[in-house]
């Protein structure tokens, strides 16, 4: 198992290397690094879609949460988060490509800034992207904790080459590259997740019955529709409303909602649509193949050694599949990682470079076109190897100090981020004529609410739920955002534009 996982590991990067050739071949400024700039066709862009908003938490973290506490985290991450984010995806994608396309935006922070004609408030939103290292700090970790296992290699060892590979790499590719390798990775991900759910047919020899008596006589716990054994499934807030409110405002990350950037056509939205989100619905399920492995390990831990929660998918796989199907199953668990790894190294080294840097230094950057443009690529380079450090650091405390999971480090941050940019993007899109303090107002709310709940784990009225759960915090602050913003707008009134 080992020797075929180090070969298929091999091919595997000797494949994605030959696609970020070609596309870095192709690059020639920010925007082509931002957007691309090849036609690609709606299907391949709409399976790179799924494969971002797919990442290591979906095929590896979440599982774990469903072995730990059963059927109330199957309600949550297979179900309300899910449907609430697809509807999101719709609606949000059209108004959001309809400006964007109008005004070239390359990043979320343009987005803003120029859809409210305001700089300092796109500058704002650039530094805030920072907290979406969280989300690579998540991914990392889990395909670290894959890595490790398949490779039989210490995990600081394949935190480290992990992370020089593959943010190496992003730092020619881009847009181009990463289309290109998100279709593969989306598509080896379909294959893995059939297999994943699928191996769980012999728990149904007696029904669907069968199956909760199997789990019951484990922990009656795992079957019932709340459990007071986590701070993140003790109510019907916490399990669905909390869940719904984040699935609305997941898509309000830039690796996700600018996807729709790089179609070339109107014409072909529908199509990316569809495509992506039959595609991501399947990948939502895989989670409860974590019901599966608590079957597996009934109590949780392997030859007397207790599992991580972290680790339990990774655990599950080795023990599960003979070697050749596991091979495949690693595959895409570390695809599913990746390809939401790119996406977010992309557009967060785009974002602190064009938004950040670039504003700051400009007048230092030269008069000349294409002089400048290649200064700016360098730059980004540059950018992409502090977050390489950056994220080699904080990982490796995850690894050995993580608070349950890595999934409630990341969840605090960015939770945070798309509880500022939930308003923003709204009102942007479906309020004409808005006066800029009014989603300024809803951002800074958010972002004050969020982190005042989840540090102070401030409780909810009428409910179990504090802001311990990071998706409790993140749900108060856009409701109250929400709020707000709507008084804001009537009494204010609009603005002419």
């Amino acid at each position: 198992m080992v020797i075929a996982s180090w070969i298929l590991i091999i091919i595997y990067m000797i494949v994605i290397l030959i696609f970020v050739v070609r596309g870095a071949m192709k690059i020639k400024n920010m925007k082509d690094y931002a957007v691309g700039s090849v036609n690609f066709s709606p299907f391949a862009v709409g399976l790179a879609l799924a494969a971002s908003m797919t990442s290591a938490a979906t095929f590896i973290i979440n599982p774990g949460f469903i072995a730990f506490y059963g059927f109330t985290a199957v309600i949550s991450y297979a179900f309300a988060l899910p449907l609430a984010a697809m509807v999101s995806l719709v609606v949000f994608t059209k108004g959001f490509r309809k400006h964007g396309t109008g005004v070239k935006a390359l990043t979320m922070a343009q987005w803003m800034g120029t859809r409210y004609n305001s700089k300092g408030y796109g500058f704002f939103f650039a530094v805030l992207s920072l907290l979406l290292i969280t989300f690579i700090v998540l991914i990392v970790v889990g395909i670290t904790k894959v890595l490790s296992k398949s490779l039989n290699v210490d995990e600081l060892t394949i935190l480290i080459s992990l992370v020089i590979f593959i943010f190496g790499y992003m730092m020619f590719g881009g847009a181009n590259s990463m289309v290109y390798t998100n279709t593969i990775q989306a598509l080896i991900m379909l294959v893995v997740a059939f297999i994943l759910l699928g191996s769980g047919y012999e728990h149904f020899s007696n029904g669907v019955h069968g199956l909760i008596e199997k789990l019951n006589y484990i922990d009656p716990k795992l079957t019932s529709f709340t459990n007071d054994s986590s701070f993140l499934f003790r109510d019907f807030f916490e399990i669905i409303i909390a869940q719904m409110v984040i699935g609305i405002a997941i898509v309000c990350q830039p690796h996700i909602i600018t996807k729709s950037l790089l179609l070339k056509s109107d014409k072909d939205v529908n199509k990316y649509l569809t495509f992506g989100i039959i595609t991501q619905t399947i990948f939502f399920l895989v989670v409860i193949t974590g019901l599966w492995a608590r079957l597996a390990f009934p109590d949780l831990s392997v030859n007397g050694v207790t599992l991580r929660l972290d680790g339990v998918i990774s655990a599950y796989v080795v023990k599960e599949f003979p070697v050749y199907v596991g091979l495949l199953v690693v595959l895409g668990l570390i695809s599913a990682g990746i390809s939401t790894l790119e996406g977010l190294v992309q557009s967060l080294s785009t974002t602190i470079t064009s938004d950040i840097i670039v504003p700051l230094t400009n007048n230092r950057l030269g008069s000349d076109d294409i002089k400048k443009s290649k200064k700016i690529i360098f730059i980004n380079r540059i950018v992409i190897a502090l977050l390489a450090v950056v994220t080699i650091y904080v990982s490796y405390d995850q690894l050995i100090n993580p608070k349950l999971s890595v999934a409630i480090f990341a969840q605090n941050g960015v939770y945070a981020y798309f509880s500022a940019a939930f308003i923003p993007i709204l009102l942007g899109m479906f309020a004409k004529n808005v006066k800029k303090i009014v989603p300024i107002t809803a951002s800074i709310v958010a972002i004050t609410v969020h982190f005042t709940m989840y540090y102070g784990k401030l409780g909810v009225p009428f409910s179990f739920a504090t802001g311990e759960n990071p998706g409790v915090a993140a749900a108060v602050a856009i409701i109250t955002s929400t709020i707000i913003a709507f008084i804001m707008h009537k009494i204010l009134g609009g603005v002419k534009e």
